[in-house]
């Protein structure tokens, strides 16, 4: 039985019809408490021939503190660097993580750059979580004959302490998926049911950099080490993992909530359809590349009143996350997420008093 449980919540975050910057969708948003307690949302708003611009919005509750609406604000960054710029005049900054990052006393925000080569991790810094500065595409050192630089890479997010690496050392990490040749879910789709994972390619993976080499506003973190933290096991995350919202610590660890990915075959035709689905994880707090939880069953499965329209049409997407101290609420959870590719959703999740420790040998 899986001791996490996620509720739906009412808002739907739609695009504005009347606004061409979003015709193509506003979904997949990072969410932030700024300094004055309000929560800010950072959703990839997406124009036509899908140029994705990264805007700012915040969220209303009504009277009993439960998100109602949101106020659109602006652009936190729009596609100018020639790592977020396309030939053919398209590209984009997508996909959002934004951190409070306590040894920088600084918001990093971590998304995907469209380059000319392909999505790249990206890095920008704010005090203020309104006025953004852009750090560039983060650097790696291979792992063990494993190449990170010069191959796509996305979903990354950061944790907001500085966190122990496999050597002991405290250090800032981040999480992310990079998309090595072959793993693609549109690969992977049309290989046996019982192919080989390739545990060091089919991966989530956290990664450290030095605290000194991450210092300023000018400096960007170059990640030395590499774990692999989670690979996929289970049925409704076959084809694909990828880190989701970014990690809060609770009672229970380090916790994300990630979205996994599976081939469901459509009748009468038999069609396959990629899903995408939601879970949880819970890390180490002592250290955080050892994983002590992960969803046997996904908490948050596509629905069909969710409507079609979308590049996808069977997505859901975790990618930010509210702790209810607002509310005396601790132990609850907001997570923000994109529905098929189109519009925002939001759900509650309680976080249980315990859990079943997974075994050491099942935890990839």
């Amino acid at each position: 039985m899986n001791p996490f449980h996620m509720e739906r919540l009412d808002l739907v975050i739609e695009p504005d019809p009347n606004d061409p910057n979003e015709e193509e969708g506003i979904l997949n948003p990072a969410a932030a408490r700024g300094r004055d307690g309000l929560l800010y949302l950072f959703p990839r708003i997406v124009a036509k021939g899908n140029y994705s611009r990264i805007g700012i919005m915040r969220v209303i509750f009504d009277d009993k503190g439960e998100p109602c609406g949101a106020e659109r604000l602006g652009i936190a960054l729009e596609p100018e660097m020639p790592y977020e710029l396309r030939p053919n005049g398209g590209g984009g900054c997508e996909d959002p993580r934004v951190t409070f990052v306590e040894p920088l006393q600084q918001y990093v925000m971590t998304y995907t750059a469209f380059s000319p080569e392909g999505p790249r991790i990206a890095l920008a810094i704010s005090r203020d979580l309104l006025n953004w500065h852009r750090l560039g595409l983060a650097s790696f050192v291979p792992y063990e004959g494993i190449e990170f630089n010069g191959i796509d890479n996305k979903d990354a997010t950061g944790f907001p302490l500085a966190v122990a690496n496999p050597s002991g050392e405290f250090e800032l990490a981040i999480l992310h998926r990079p998309l090595f040749p072959g793993t693609l879910p549109e690969e992977t789709m049309k290989l046996d049911e019982d192919r080989t994972i390739d545990l060091h390619r089919e991966s989530i993976w956290i990664s450290y950099s030095s605290l000194d080499a991450a210092s300023g506003d000018h400096l960007l973190p170059h990640f030395t080490s590499h774990h692999q933290l989670a690979a996929p096991i289970a049925p409704w995350e076959a084809l694909k993992i990828g880190s989701g919202t970014p990690p809060i610590m609770t009672r229970l660890g380090w916790l994300i909530v990630y979205h996994g990915v599976s081939d469901v075959v459509q009748q009468p035709n038999d069609e396959h359809r990629l899903t995408y689905s939601a879970g949880v994880m819970i890390l180490s707090v002592d250290y955080p590349q050892e994983l002590i939880y992960r969803s046997p069953e996904p908490v948050l499965v596509p629905t069909p009143s969710e409507g079609r329209r979308g590049t996808f049409a069977n997505v859901v997407f975790p990618t930010g996350i509210d702790v209810r101290n607002d509310i005396n609420q601790p132990d609850r959870y907001d997570v923000y997420f994109g529905v098929n590719d189109f519009r925002i959703g939001v759900a509650r999740l309680d976080v249980p008093a315990t859990i079943a420790e997974i075994p050491n040998d099942a935890s990839l």
